[in-house]
């Protein structure tokens, strides 16, 4: 395998021979764009013109991870990697600011122009990130016109009653979201109490399952149904305080896709959190 000094070697010689194929005035949208981020290949399929998007992440077509994963399979697939990312001679590269830092780094030596994105934290932060893609994109119509679609649609969605049950995010390994977090977002938008929040948790972070037990969720929101093979991560929901409390509960499947990344498909969660309630999931 090369090393990351051995590929920068190799990509500054590439560089000094094709300069110009790096320029990008600012106001100009550009013509070439690769997204390395999941996130960032979401909104940017959402929102690019035809044949501006030239190449997105391989993550953005597996179905457990990507709420686009369809719409993805119509797009060349990279694997965050500098040298073949350089290769495709992008004029614009999709970033997001905790992943793939080698690859970032080396681009941005490289004078590749490189737009990072930080995780969503919230609804807001959705809209924000998508009305900056469609401005970089040079799409800004587009982008205004599914942020008010989306305002639109949560708004009906928050004129709804809402439950004021206590609820659970509970993932493989004992994982919840709670304080500042879009899945948190999600669940309040929804009319649910996250105990995580209670709890004292900041972002993702375990709960263990005595806390789970006694904290006495009147819901449980899981993510996705279960891994091809067993798996220790997922040894919580096999446990029998786990099973004995699930009994006395509503128990709601959430798909992870819709939740790890922004986009219209957030709503989609919200509308699925309020409909596995009104149909009275799990037992009361």
């Amino acid at each position: 395998m090369l090393s990351v000094k051995a590929v920068c070697a190799g990509l500054l010689c590439l560089f000094s021979a094709v300069p110009s194929a790096l320029a990008l005035d600012e106001g100009d949208a550009p013509a070439r764009v690769v997204s390395i981020n999941l996130c960032t290949d979401q909104m940017a399929m959402a929102l690019a013109g035809e044949g501006q998007l030239i190449s997105i992440s391989a993550l953005a077509v597996d179905p457990a991870v990507s709420a686009m994963a369809e719409e993805a399979a119509a797009y060349p697939l990279n694997h965050g990697q500098a040298e073949e990312v350089f290769l495709l001679k992008p004029d614009l590269v999709l970033a997001g600011s905790y992943t793939t830092r080698e690859t970032v780094n080396l681009l941005k030596r490289l004078g590749v122009p490189v737009a990072e994105f930080a995780p969503e934290a919230s609804l807001e932060d959705v809209r924000d990130n998508l009305l900056r893609m469609g401005h970089l994109l040079g799409r800004e119509a587009a982008a205004e016109r599914i942020v008010a679609d989306m305002d639109e649609m949560r708004a009906a969605l928050l004129e709804q009653p809402a439950s004021g049950k206590t609820a659970a995010l509970y993932y493989a390994n004992g994982y919840t979201s709670g304080e500042g977090t879009l899945a948190g977002d999600i669940v309040a938008d929804a009319g649910l109490d996250n105990i995580g929040i209670s709890a004292g948790i900041d972002g993702l972070g375990r709960l263990p399952l005595e806390r789970l037990i006694m904290a006495a969720p009147e819901v449980i929101i899981g993510g996705d149904s279960g891994y091809d093979a067993p798996a220790l991560a997922e040894a919580p929901f096999a446990h029998p305080a786990f099973r004995a409390a699930a009994e006395k509960v509503e128990l709601i499947d959430l798909p992870s896709r819709l939740t790890i990344c922004g986009g219209p498909f957030n709503l989609d969660a919200i509308v699925r959190l309020r409909s596995g309630l009104a149909e009275g999931n799990g037992h009361e």
